[in-house]
């Protein structure tokens, strides 16, 4: 029972932490628009549309990092800010990297935009750790053995005996 719990636990942290992620993404990348005063005021609704995307655009490229991450952090009951602090960096790396064209032959990617590598890495890192916020602080709890129930302390050597009272 307590692994179903904590599947649930994981996969609600995971979930938070795309909407961080995303947001930080959509934030970073729209700043430039932000600061332009020229534009005028920004349309809530197509915020919200753009925020429902990138919200979808991470939670669909970090599935699957994010999945062995857990799975690694939960098998050897690792609860560290900082190592999903640093999983987060290497998810949102591996995002970004995974989008770029990689060039077998020089062995290089082609057309790193730095600021977008440090975006998704700070997001990464956020996501991270909203992650152990919510889920990652207790990785592995689930495995360990319930408290035995104490007895409650005997009597004292000079107290009465109790009497059991018969049944009505």
């Amino acid at each position: 029972m307590a692994l179903i719990g904590r599947l649930f636990a994981i996969l609600f942290g995971f979930l938070a932490a795309c909407v961080v992620a995303g947001m930080i993404v959509v934030g970073a990348v729209l700043f430039p628009e932000f600061s332009d005063f020229g534009t005028g005021s920004v349309d809530p609704d197509a915020l919200n549309v753009v925020l429902g995307f990138g919200f979808i655009f991470v939670s669909g490229f970090a599935l699957l990092p994010a999945m062995i991450v857990a799975a690694i952090t939960e098998a050897l009951s690792i609860r560290g800010a900082l190592t999903y602090a640093v999983g987060g960096a290497i998810i949102g790396l591996a995002c970004y990297l995974g989008l770029v064209p990689f060039d077998p032959e020089t062995l290089r990617f082609e057309g790193i935009v730095r600021r977008h590598l440090e975006i998704m890495t700070g997001a990464g890192i956020a996501g991270g750790v909203v992650y152990w916020m919510i889920a990652g602080r207790n990785a592995g709890a689930w495995r360990a053995p319930r408290r035995p129930q104490r007895l409650p302390p005997p009597l004292p050597a000079h107290s009465p005996p109790q009497q059991d009272l018969p049944p009505p």
